[in-house]
């Protein structure tokens, strides 16, 4: 196609035509996405398309990801064998039988950064207690359930959710489930930054590359810095609505592997990506604002034979009373896999303590909680 041909050279497309006359890959129990498109398509496709798709989503290395956590409808669609763009093309061919239509990312007006606020009003109209800035510095057992402790109190409770990055659910887990803090100690994290640009509409009306596109993706292999940029003003209404005067757009520097960037000044991450952006768009007007966010462990890493790390945390930690886990670390990164991971953790344990009323005898003001 003429779109591929704009991306892939004549001897990467020529590598896809291929790909029918090729014996079946095995992927046994899981298998790096990276690893077998390169096997079936070559490595042009991995390194300039799918390379840039997985790293927007997991600032990973798709040679490392596996395809079972990252992409579970492809693994189970290669699984039955054949050539990989006939399984694309079944999957295609499902989510037309399931009638799925629409976009395949959504936002929230004023941004996604509205959420959490809007979570905790919900929580304390129904009188739950939220605590911020309030670490928590051990888990117990105790004869009715679990005390929480922080820096100021101890909280009792009948059961615990917990849903923290991996490293800190290890170490709370240490005393309690020494099988499941192992575990947790070694999921893996990806570190990223985000660079906010704001420009004068008047200042870059010229460029054609940036009118009515969403943004773009940057191949590693292309030795750029940046390795998205997202058009705010372009892909989100209330952007444009809340700043008609201004452009404002986004780059993301930092991968898993490539976080030495992270530590340079916010000037000089501004810097190289207005360079990068130059490269790509041919804007060179100056931005008349801008912020860089660092997102330090932002990102869990999903390599070959996580799931199966995943279930054996899950085993371990099912065996303490009253206690899940949840988060981006288990099912997905994404919202709403971290919220129906939050749903499972919870509805396990509001079954056990049903089933098991003597885990329910917590007392006082915080109990319960």
């Amino acid at each position: 196609p003429a779109v591929l041909g704009e991306v892939l050279s004549p001897e990467g497309l020529a590598r896809i035509a291929e790909e029918r006359d090729l014996t079946p890959t095995p992927v046994g129990d899981d298998v790096a996405v990276g690893a077998y498109v390169a096997d079936r398509l070559g490595r042009e496709v991995v390194d300039r398309l799918v390379e840039p798709l997985l790293g927007g989503v997991y600032a990973g290395d798709a040679y490392r990801i596996s395809m079972r956590a990252a992409v579970p409808q492809l693994f189970e669609a290669v699984k039955e064998g054949g050539p990989l763009l006939d399984g694309v093309r079944r999957i295609q061919e499902r989510a037309a039988a399931r009638q799925q239509t629409g976009p395949v990312f959504q936002g929230i007006a004023g941004g996604i950064g509205t959420l959490p606020a809007a979570v905790g009003d919900a929580v304390r109209a129904r009188g739950g207690e939220i605590l911020t800035e309030t670490p928590v510095l051990g888990l117990t057992r105790t004869e009715t359930g679990w005390a929480v402790r922080t820096d100021t109190r101890t909280i009792t409770a009948d059961g615990i959710v917990l849903a923290t990055p991996a490293w800190s659910a290890g170490t709370l887990l240490a005393a309690e489930s020494p099988a499941a803090s192992a575990e947790l100690s070694g999921v893996e994290y990806a570190s990223m930054a985000l660079v906010t640009l704001a420009f004068r509409r008047t200042d870059i009306e010229a460029y054609e590359a940036l009118r009515g596109r969403s943004g773009f993706l940057v191949p590693p292999v292309d030795g750029h810095t940046i390795k998205a940029s997202t058009f705010s003003s372009n892909k989100w209404q209330w952007v444009a609505d809340a700043a008609p005067d201004l452009f404002v757009l986004r780059t993301s520097v930092g991968r898993y592997g490539e976080e030495d960037h992270l530590h340079r000044e916010d000037e000089e991450l501004v810097a190289v990506s207005l360079r990068d952006l130059a490269a790509a768009t041919g804007l060179t007007a100056r931005p008349v604002d801008t912020e860089v966010t660092r997102w330090i462990g932002g990102l869990p890493q999903y390599p070959v034979g996580h799931l199966t790390r995943v279930a054996r945390i899950r085993d371990e930690v099912a065996k303490l009373p009253a206690l899940r886990v949840c988060g981006a670390v288990y099912d997905g990164v994404g919202i709403p896999a971290c919220i129906a991971s939050a749903h499972r953790a919870a509805d396990e344990i509001a079954s056990e303590i049903i089933a098991t009323p003597t885990l329910v005898r917590g007392t006082g003001s915080e109990a319960g909680q």
